[in-house]
């Protein structure tokens, strides 16, 4: 079983290392394990995202000079990710609660979208309601309604098979998914500091 580290104890160390921000020390490699979508949703600073399904594939990406904390939503898939590496000889220690812990106890998250919402459980919601909405029309109104549901799970079953999901593409093109734009202050908004007069 891999060594933990609580949010308490990692947010004093970027603390220490950077300030307020929070920003990862050089001694540690911060590796999110989560998809991209939840990535962008709010991480870490200084976290790096690589998968947990890609993780085999980049252990060169990894640096084992560094100490690796791993990091998830809760701490689950880290502790996978984690058992997976020492399989391969690679140490790492797993943020105890993840990113919902460190959020938590204080801790700044980056968000490169302007949802909270990992594409991921929007897919989960978005087909959830219609095979609900699905079986009440089937229920309420006619039984022909039950197609609704059954399409859903033809099309989750086909995603699953071949990691092609139209409803979540068709979600990641929606104004909320979009990436937020940094915007400049208008240059006649910045205003000179005068020094004081003593």
């Amino acid at each position: 079983m891999a060594a933990m580290i609580s949010s308490q104890e990692l947010k004093g160390l970027c603390s220490s290392n950077s300030g307020a921000c929070g920003v990862a020390p050089p001694a540690l490699q911060l590796v999110d394990v989560r998809s991209p979508s939840e990535f962008a949703a709010g991480h870490i600073p200084g976290a790096e995202n690589i998968p947990m399904d890609e993780i085999s594939g980049r252990i060169r990406d990894l640096r084992p000079s560094q100490t690796i904390v791993l990091i998830c939503q809760r701490g689950s898939r880290a502790m996978a990710t984690a058992d997976l590496l020492q399989a391969h000889g690679v140490e790492a220690i797993v943020l105890q609660g993840g990113t919902h812990a460190w959020a938590s106890c204080g801790g700044w998250l980056i968000s490169n979208v302007k949802t909270t919402w990992s594409l991921e459980r929007q897919v989960r919601l978005g087909a959830g309601m219609l095979v609900v909405v699905g079986c009440s029309l089937a229920v309420l109104e006619h039984p022909a309604w039950l197609a609704l549901p059954a399409f859903v799970g033809l099309g989750l079953a086909f995603a699953g098979l071949t990691d092609i999901c139209a409803m979540a593409s068709l979600l990641a093109r929606m104004p909320w998914n979009q990436p937020r734009k940094l915007a400049a202050p208008p240059p006649n908004r910045i205003r000179p500091v005068r020094a004081e007069r003593s």
